[in-house]
């Protein structure tokens, strides 16, 4: 997990401050997480594209877009294997899977083995660190 490729965009955190949000800001580059139930997404059936806030990278396709009860938008998959890169996370005495963007390095969410099928895992992804484009 932590030989990860290096982010492809690299900016100061004043370029950061200056393009995102408070909330993008501190969930993105601050590694932070939105209260549940309370960000963006997390109850959306529309049909499209979700892209990373800081970037603009594919992440998620509705499709592949599930309620998981947990108050975060859920996912089974990245749009492409490589949209994301997997870091271990240890904080708050937990051993977690963290998941951020390849493109910047931004920080989404973490991804947990109890999501359906076909790939039975669940990718919980804070609505701040996403933009979404409508599709037809």
């Amino acid at each position: 997990m932590s030989d990860q490729p290096a982010p492809k965009i690299t900016k100061s955190d004043a370029q950061w401050r200056e393009e995102l949000t408070a909330d993008q800001y501190r969930i993105l580059r601050e590694h932070g997480t939105e209260r549940p139930f309370t960000g963006p997404y997390w109850n959306s059936t529309e049909k499209g594209l979700y892209r990373c806030a800081a970037c603009d990278e594919p992440l998620f396709i509705s499709d592949t877009k599930f309620d998981a009860g947990c108050g975060w938008p859920s996912y089974f998959e990245p749009v492409k294997a490589d949209a994301v890169t997997e870091h271990r996370d240890t904080a708050f005495g937990m051993v977690r899977t963290e998941i951020r963007c390849a493109n910047c390095g931004g920080h989404l969410g973490h991804v947990f083995p109890d999501g359906p099928p076909p790939t039975g895992l669940r990718y919980c992804i804070n609505g701040h660190s996403m933009v979404f484009e409508a599709q037809e």
